[in-house]
C-alpha cells in the first residue's frame, strides 16, 4: 500500500447521542487528525458528531472537506467553515465523492447512515474496488455487539475471517489512528 495518507472519510452521526463520551472521543480523533496533517473529508453538516470533528480539525488548523447533498443542505445545516465545500445531487454520489478523495476510512457511531456507509466502504474493499485502511472506533462499546455478529457471520461460513479483519476496530482514537498508519504503511 505505502502511500502517503493525506485525507481521512469520518462516518458518524448528525446527532451527539446520549452520552458525552462519543463527542468526547469525536473531538480527540479531529484533534489527533489536524496534529498529524490529515485532512479531514465528511458529511458537511453542522451537527452531531460530525460538527464535533469538524469543530476539532478546524480549530487545531486542520483541512476540512464537508461533502453533503444539496437536498441536506438545510436539514443538516451545512457547516460553511469547512475548507471545502463539495456539493453532490445524491447520497450516494456523496459517498462514492468521499471513497474518491479519502485514503482511509474511520467510522465513529451512527445510525442507519453511517452503517451504510461502513457496509459499503466493506463491501468495495472486498471486491477489491477501494484499497485503504478501514477503521472503526468502538467508543464506549457502541459496536460490541456489531463486532459479535460479524464473527457470527464468519463462524457460519457467511463472511471470510480475512475480510472481516479489513474491519481494524479499535476502543481508542489513538489506538485507531496508530493502526491505521501501520496498515497503511505495511497493508
Amino acid at each position: 500500500m505505502l502511500k502517503k495518507m493525506k485525507n481521512i472519510a469520518v462516518f458518524c452521526a448528525s446527532s451527539p447521542g446520549q452520552n458525552g463520551i462519543y463527542a468526547s472521543e469525536a473531538k480527540k480523533l479531529g484533534e489527533i487528525l489536524a496534529d498529524k496533517g490529515l485532512g479531514l473529508v465528511y458529511g458537511g453538516a453542522s451537527r452531531g458528531l460530525m460538527n464535533v470533528v469538524a469543530d476539532a480539525v478546524l480549530q487545531n488548523g486542520g483541512k476540512v472537506t464537508g461533502i453533503i447533498p444539496r437536498m441536506l443542505d438545510d436539514l443538516e445545516i451545512t457547516k460553511n467553515e469547512c475548507t471545502e465545500i463539495i456539493y453532490t445531487s445524491t447520497m450516494y454520489e456523496r459517498k462514492v465523492r468521499m471513497f474518491e478523495i479519502a485514503d482511509a476510512v474511520i467510522i465513529l457511531p451512527g445510525g442507519f447512515g453511517t452503517l451504510d456507509e461502513m457496509f459499503e466502504a466493506l463491501t468495495l474493499s472486498q471486491l477489491g474496488l477501494f484499497e485503504a485502511p478501514l477503521g472503526l472506533l468502538n467508543t464506549n462499546g457502541y459496536y460490541d455487539l456489531l463486532a459479535g455478529f460479524m464473527d457470527n457471520m464468519v463462524r457460519e461460513g457467511f463472511l471470510k475471517r480475512e475480510n472481516k479483519d479489513m474491519l481494524a476496530i479499535c476502543s481508542s482514537p489513538e489506538d485507531l489512528i496508530e493502526k491505521i498508519i501501520k496498515i497503511n504503511i505495511y497493508g
